[in-house]
Parts: structure tokens; sequence; C-alpha cells
């Protein structure tokens, strides 16, 4: 009974060690959230996110627990960080994270829902697969792993081609961002029950051509990406799908550095590999660098015009992207190049990219 005694006693103490258990985030029915840390021997603890402009302060109780309220916030997914003291952290009530290539993209992740589904949840609909191969990149003379989304209904239509959209991340991220955060399948599968696009697979490679945090000149990343892109993973893609191969069946988009690839490349060198090119808050670089950039499509218009089914740029007005994005579609409508510049509400986030690659789907391969 003693020895019995003395581990209660020790595993109270124990416990009483342990620092306070806080909830964080919070949602509150009202669609407030309340933000938590245990950090009594902080100083100063602030909260930023794609929720707010601006960073905020948290307050410090008596048992040393920060916190902040703040909303209410519109039903969507946000990423936030706290800062304690200099120091940029997740939170560490929070399990759900935002991870990707480097470790600047770790955040915490919120999401906030709303009365009804939104076009990114998983609903009760037929519902497609994400695949994930390994393949031997000569081009980059490295093993490479990329990451499909094959459509509701493939595997029973046994004799059935599909177009394919080839998929980029931005910087930081990697070939798993496109559903983990952009929900890409399941903004697809509930395109396809509601009839509003046509079955495709997407495509979703690592999109760096050279390890981020390998030293390369100017233009080497993107230019081994492009070798890898048209020498070894097409060709990977249709022996092991049922692909048609042509390219008015072929799309090639991205988002950030991601957009810069596909419009770079695809306007610049891919012309014969694919129809449809898009760029979502593309990273272009120098707005006036951007007439020398793409000086070649602009010497015969009317070719590239019979080559492209779908030129799409897109960005939000409070992006710094918005600028580059805004300078190449008024180059384009100068050289007399048909394309759709969407200039929307939103910054640099997942909020704008999901919407937007739900509003291109539709117009691929129609």
């Amino acid at each position: 009974m003693k020895i019995f005694a003395s581990l209660l006693l020790l595993a109270s103490t124990l416990v009483a060690q342990q620092p306070a258990v806080v909830r964080s985030p919070e949602i509150h029915p009202d669609r407030r959230v309340t933000f938590r840390l245990n950090a009594p021997k902080a100083t100063e603890v602030v909260l930023a996110g794609e929720f707010m402009r601006n960073p905020q302060p948290l307050a410090k109780d008596e048992r040393g627990v920060w916190s902040v309220t703040i909303g209410p916030l519109e039903p969507e997914i946000y990423h936030y960080n706290f800062t304690v003291d200099g120091l940029r952290i997740v939170d560490p009530g929070n399990p759900d994270l935002k991870t990707g290539s480097t470790a600047s993209t770790l955040q915490s992740s919120l999401e906030v829902r709303g009365d009804a589904p939104a076009f990114y949840d998983g609903q009760p609909v037929p519902h497609g697969e994400i695949r994930t191969h390994w393949y031997e990149s000569k081009a980059t003379k490295t093993l490479r792993r990329v990451t499909v989304y094959v459509p509701p209904g493939y595997d029973a239509a046994t004799t059935t081609p599909y177009p394919v959209l080839y998929l980029l991340h931005g910087a930081n991220a990697d070939e798993n961002a496109w559903h983990r955060l952009g929900r890409a399948n399941h903004i697809m599968d509930n395109l396809l029950a509601a009839g509003k696009t046509r079955p495709f697979l997407i495509v979703m490679p690592f999109a760096y051509g050279i390890h981020p945090g390998t030293p390369s000149g100017p233009g080497e990343a993107m230019a081994a990406f492009g070798r890898d892109l048209t020498e070894d993973l097409i060709p990977f893609i249709a022996a092991r799908y049922r692909t048609l191969g042509d390219r008015d069946h072929r799309a090639f988009m991205g988002l950030s550095m991601g957009g810069g690839i596909a419009l770079n490349l695809g306007l610049n060198k891919f012309l014969d590999h694919f129809a449809y090119i898009g760029g979502f808050s593309s990273g272009l670089g120098r707005a006036d660098a951007l007439p020398q950039t793409y000086a070649g499509v602009a010497t015969d218009p009317a070719a590239v015009n019979r080559k492209l089914r779908l030129l799409w740029i897109g960005c939000g007005r409070d992006d710094s992207a918005f600028a580059g994005s805004k300078a190449l579609s008024d180059f384009l409508t100068a050289s007399k190049i048909e394309h759709t510049f969407r200039e929307t509400d939103g910054a640099h986030t997942w909020i704008v990219w999901r919407k937007y690659l739900h509003e291109v789907a539709p117009q691929l391969f129609r």
C-alpha cells in the first residue's frame, strides 16, 4: 500500500508540473475564433494569419496563458502563426499543419466551416483517387515523386483515354500541395458530379528542377524542370495511364513559382506540347523585363492564337505578384495575343488559388 501511495503522490506531482492544457483554436458558434498559447515566461505573443491584415498581440492572464479572440471570420481555410518574443512558431494546440519542401512553409491551419458545404469540401458524390508514383528522371538525374488525381470511373472505363492537366505548386511547396492544401481532388469531384467539367487527369509533379537551397544559375532550375517534364514525366504518365497524347488534350498551369514556370515555358518553348496554359498569382520577375522575356511569342501572334485554346492569367489585387501579372496581360494585349486576365480580390494565398482552379477547370478540354 505504501508503494502504491508513493506512486500516486509521484503521479500527482508530475501532473501538477505539466503546463496548463489550453484549447486553440476554439471556433465559436458565431465564427469568432479564440487563439491561446501557454507561455508564462514570454513577454510578447503576436498572432499573424491570412484572416487579418496586420498582426495582433495576445493578452496574458494570471496563469500565463495568452489569448485573443478575432472575427467573425468568413468560412474558409486559413493559415497562421504565433510569434513569441521574436520567434515564429506554429500553434502547439493545433495538429493541423501546412507543410511543404522547406521549413518556411510550416504554418498552422484553421478551417472555419459555413452553414453549407464549400466548393472544396468533400461531399457525398463519386470520388476520384490520389495516386503517388516514383519515377527515374534522366533529365535531373534524380528519383522524383509525382501525385496524380484520377477521376471517378477511370478504372471502369477501360478503353477511354483522358486529357491531362499538368498542375504545378509554388515555391517552398511540393507535389502534395495541390491536393492537401488546394483540395484539387474535392474540387474536381464536385464539379464532375454537377456536370460542370469533363473528366481529366491532374498530374502534380515536384516543380523544382533543382532542389530548393541548391545553388544554381539564372533559369537553370526552370530549364531542368522543363527537360524533366517533356523528356521523362509526360512519357512516364503516358505509359501508365490512358491519356490523349495530342496537345489539344494537354494543359499546363501553376501557381506562384509554378505559374511563372507554366507561362514562361508554356509560351516560349512548349506551345507544341500544350494548348491550354495558365498562371495563378504567377512569379514572373520584374514587370519591366517581361516584354523581353516574352518577345518571341509577340513575333507571330496569329500563330500563337491558332495554337492556344486557352491562355488564362489570374491574380488578386492585394498580391505582390499583381503588378507582374497585369504587366504581362498588358503586353499580351498590345501584342494581339488572345488571353483572359482575371483580376480578383485576395492576396498570395490558397484562398485565391482554390477559387481559380474551380473557375478554370470547366474551361479545359471543351
